[in-house]
């Protein structure tokens, strides 16, 4: 038996410090907090650990921002991006000093339906994958800021 949760749990404070035994495995649901979410990966030791993040409520005010624990912690992925100006997909890839996710309801995603997917594939990275929705001219949601 797994240590990891498989049922979904709703991530509805300002922060939330993910753990592999209480988060890892799940899906987390920023369902109720269209005012944003700050959450924080646990050190990338490089085990499997993995984390899905599914935006169940449209970001309205601040940002959904998701973090490594330390400046040390690199994510290594892309974000794939509907655009709503037609049938049409923009992609972003990471940096190597990549270690923040903002989304902002609109040009950066955060809007329902977007989701996030990590896992700690060696120590010091998590790999990222993300399908997103934006509107107007869409950025890249990633960023160095930790």
């Amino acid at each position: 038996m797994s240590a990891y949760s498989y049922y979904p749990f709703v991530a509805d404070t300002a922060t939330l410090a993910l753990s592999g035994s209480t988060h890892g495995g799940g899906v987390a649901v920023v369902a109720s907090r269209a005012a944003g979410i700050t959450m924080t990966l646990p050190k990338a030791i490089g085990h499997g650990t993995e984390f899905d993040i599914f935006v169940g409520t449209t970001i309205t005010s601040n940002n959904l921002t998701i973090q490594v624990a330390d400046s040390v912690d690199v994510m290594s992925g892309v974000c794939l991006t509907a655009q709503d100006a037609g049938d049409t997909v923009v992609g972003f890839e990471t940096a190597p000093d990549t270690d923040t996710i903002t989304m902002n309801g609109s040009t950066k995603g955060g809007i329902r339906g977007d989701r996030i997917k990590f896992k700690s594939v060696q120590a010091g990275v998590w790999a990222v994958q993300m399908i997103a929705t934006g509107t107007g001219t869409e950025v890249t949601p990633f960023s160095a800021a930790v």
